[in-house]
């Protein structure tokens, strides 16, 4: 059996993602022959490689893409990695019918930063997020399998915490507009559980100018339990005129509007 009837019988199977080694084992060569039978597979567009040692099958129909899309490579690359993850911010709220703004890349969660993929036209960036395996979260499924994904309420308050991967706070209120209608105001108050407070601060302040106050009452009484000390709405911004909101003990230093 050659390389490439080796990825066409892994296909045929369901499976579209292995290791060189498995390769290597498969068509019984060396470590060596194996890289230069999947190098010249790549070039012919069969196959790419995300990270080193990690190839996936390329069908047809993403032959433009040059890989498969994240969703369906991150899962298994995340498991040969015994990595725990979830699909965050923009890519969450996609999942989640949030999509006014299509990202431009998939974005993933991790317990540590690593460094971005680009594989094709696929790139994928990678954020540190404290507590993940705390975070709520809910798989999807995907033509290779299932993604896991934050729930809308974690994914809202990771994109307050995560601001600046995301836009400005407009872009953030307009987010949170299409994904408030599946928010439970209880189950926000427990996402912000696996966070710092000020994000639950700010996610409330932008709730309530959406107008979506009323799914903010357990978030408020969280706030009112933990909120030590007054935090500002746009981290790095001047305080200068900022007025300040008693009931999130937060400074309003900046001005948002929803696109919506």
């Amino acid at each position: 059996m050659g390389a490439k009837e080796y990825i066409a019988s892994l296909a045929a199977s369901g499976r579209y993602q292995f290791a060189s080694s498995d390769a290597q084992s498969a068509l019984g060569i060396s470590a060596a022959a194996a890289k230069l039978a999947l190098n010249r597979l790549a070039k012919q567009g069969e196959i790419a490689s995300p990270v080193r040692g990690f190839y996936v099958i390329v069908p047809p129909e993403y032959r433009s893409l040059g890989s498969l899309p994240a969703d369906q490579f991150i899962p298994g690359l995340m498991k040969s990695k015994n990595q725990t993850y979830y699909a965050g911010l923009l890519s969450a709220a996609q999942y989640h019918g949030a999509a006014h703004h299509r990202p431009q890349e998939f974005q993933v969660m991790l317990s540590k930063n690593r460094r971005p993929i680009q594989c094709g036209a696929v790139r994928v960036a990678f954020m540190a997020r404290t507590r993940i395996a705390e975070v709520p979260v809910q798989d999807f499924n995907t033509p290779r399998g299932t993604v896991r994904v934050s729930t809308p309420e974690a994914t809202a308050i990771d994109l307050v915490g995560y601001q600046r991967h995301v836009g400005d706070l407009d872009h953030v209120a307009t987010i949170l507009s299409e994904l408030v209608e599946k928010i439970d105001p209880q189950k926000l108050a427990n996402a912000a559980e696996t966070a710092p407070v000020p994000w639950a601060q700010r996610l409330g302040y932008l709730m309530e100018h959406i107008g979506a106050g009323e799914k903010t009452l357990p978030l408020k009484s969280y706030v009112r339990q933990h909120a030590r000390q007054s935090v500002v709405l746009l981290p790095a911004a001047s305080l200068k005129r900022a007025r300040r909101d008693e009931s999130w003990k937060l400074y309003i230093n900046a001005t948002v509007a929803a696109e919506l």
